[in-house]
């Protein structure tokens, strides 16, 4: 399963990955796939996708069923728990 998220904060969305225990995916529209643990490619990946501070598009994807829980109340509610 994957994620569509729209409209995210960044700070907010980085510290959410950082409490995550498994790989967190940013899979780009050309069929990339940056894993967002490691800091490298969470700047690499997310300098292209955003646009005034906020990610416009991206699809994630989780190693983890209890990361993807918590993404998708990030994403739903903002809730970073």
């Amino acid at each position: 399963m994957s994620i569509e998220l729209h409209d995210v904060d960044v700070k907010s969305f980085l510290s959410v990955i950082d409490t995550c225990e498994g790989d967190i995916f940013l899979v780009t529209d050309e069929g990339d796939r940056l894993n967002l643990k490691s800091k490298l490619c969470q700047l690499i990946g997310l300098t292209k996708l955003i646009e005034g501070g906020k990610i416009t598009n991206a699809h994630i994807e989780c190693q983890k069923p209890d990361d993807e829980s918590k993404l998708f109340r990030f994403n739903m509610f903002g809730e970073n728990k």
